[in-house]
């Protein structure tokens, strides 16, 4: 056997080494030996270096603190609250000048007792009651700013969380990937040496070339993917659309509520609470409009300078008369119940939605710990038992190559397919938490950062 060909048995065996599935939980938490024997994973990027990337609730720590979206609502929240004493304020008064001239055109005024001139004042008085609907109106608008606002701080955190997850998944297969590609351009020097000794045919050789090409191929793809995933996270991060971020080694542990999670996800959906908050403010935009039927009262005062004679005071009161009230009042009143319908009906979507999103959520779950265990104990251990034993045979000329790289495509799959649906269960992870509107981050597993 020659040199070559015995470094070639030695990375494949350590490559391909059968992984034990003992230990493997059926949670699917990943198994000790998916990665084992394989080289550490090069940067995922040209300008990552060999930086990891931060915990992912830093991230979304960062997300939060920078994203522009987020400042606009929180000044949309500002703003309403600015609303609510401005709502409930009385009417400004109104000054004015008044004049009576008994002897018009004629100047009387010194002359006549009844003629004078002098200051009014007059100040409109709301019924009662109609202030107070204003202001409950207005807070009510606050509320459900408010709700608009932890329902985008949970999309956000969602959205980071699962470009995260998708990094991850990208960078185990690229790790992979990579590792594999030293394998294949031994395999190929192989191959050569054998066509060109007379005991290996030529379609073997070229089928090395053509698996080397695919894998730089799907090398190629994975970086514009990247780059591609990086930049949308970049900018929810308000950050140059290319600025680095390292390699995604590992993915906190998910600790999920107890099943089922209907209860749970009705009763804490951002949306659901954004709905309950626009049925209250559109109740009270009603109750303010119903109150509006009630006539306002005016009230006056004036003091009349009558020349070289006494000063004369006089005292107004007014109450409005809501003639009117078909042509105004009650159009308005029954828009307002027409947008109150509206909500209830926007509500009843909202929990709809909410209960089909908890159940879609549920078997995502159960899918991927179900997939997870069987990845675990079945299809990882299982191709590395099948590219050991085509290597095996190869190697001691029972074999043929296109076995080889058959069985090292589907080592290579096992272990991005196992990746992809890591990055599956964190993603389900993170849209549960967006509807449950937990804080708290996950806590890391074995294989990642302690937090």
């Amino acid at each position: 056997m020659s040199t070559r060909t015995a470094l070639v048995a030695a990375l494949l065996l350590l490559i391909a080494s059968p992984a034990t599935a003992a230990g493997a939980s059926q949670r699917g938490a990943v198994v000790a030996d998916s990665t084992a024997g394989s080289p550490s994973p090069p940067a995922a990027g040209g300008r990552d270096g060999a930086a990891e990337a931060p915990d992912p609730d830093e991230l979304v720590a960062l997300a939060l603190r920078n994203s522009p979206s987020v400042a606009a609502l929180e000044a949309r929240v500002q703003q309403a609250q600015e609303m609510v004493r401005p709502a409930g304020a009385p009417p400004d008064p109104m000054v004015g000048l008044m004049i009576q001239d008994v002897g018009f055109p004629k100047w009387t005024v010194g002359e006549e007792d009844m003629s004078m001139v002098g200051p009014e004042i007059t100040q409109g008085i709301p019924f009662p009651g109609k202030r107070g609907a204003r202001r409950r109106a207005a807070q009510a608008e606050v509320a459900v700013r408010a709700d608009e606002l932890d329902r985008l701080r949970r999309e956000v955190a969602r959205d980071v969380r699962a470009l995260y997850a998708r990094l991850y998944a990208l960078d185990q297969e690229r790790g992979a990937l990579s590792s594999g590609r030293e394998l294949l351009e031994m395999l190929a020097a192989t191959v050569r040496d054998r066509y060109a000794a007379g005991v290996a045919e030529q379609e073997a050789a070229v089928k090395a070339q053509l698996a080397e090409s695919r894998l730089a191929e799907r090398l190629d793809d994975l970086v514009a993917e990247r780059k591609g995933l990086v930049a949308a996270l970049n900018r929810i991060l308000d950050q140059p659309g290319d600025a680095p971020l390292g390699r995604v080694t590992a993915l906190p542990e998910p600790q999920a509520l107890p099943l089922p999670w209907e209860a749970a996800v009705v009763g804490n959906s951002a949306e659901v609470a954004l709905g309950r908050a626009e049925v209250q403010a559109a109740e009270r935009r009603l109750e303010a409009a119903r109150r509006e039927l009630w006539p306002d009262l005016v009230a006056g005062a004036g003091l009349g300078l009558r020349g070289g004679k006494d000063p004369a005071v006089t005292f107004r009161m007014g109450l409005d008369l809501p003639l009117w009230s078909a042509q105004k009042q009650g159009p308005m009143i029954r828009a307002a119940e027409r947008d109150l319908e509206a909500a209830r009906q926007s509500l009843r979507e909202a929990e709809a939605a909410a209960r089909a999103e908890a159940a879609r959520l549920e078997a995502e779950w159960q899918k991927t710990d179900l997939q997870l265990a069987r990845y675990g104990q079945a299809i990882v251990p299982q191709s590395s038992l099948a590219l050991d034993a085509a290597r095996a045979g190869y190697l001691a000329g029972r074999g043929d190559f296109s076995t080889v790289v058959e069985d090292f495509n589907l080592w290579l799959e096992a272990r991005a397919g196992l990746a992809r649906r890591q990055a599956e269960r964190f993603e389900t992870w993170a849209q549960l938490q967006s509807l449950v509107g937990a804080s708290g981050g996950p806590q890391e597993n074995g294989t990642g950062r302690e937090r």
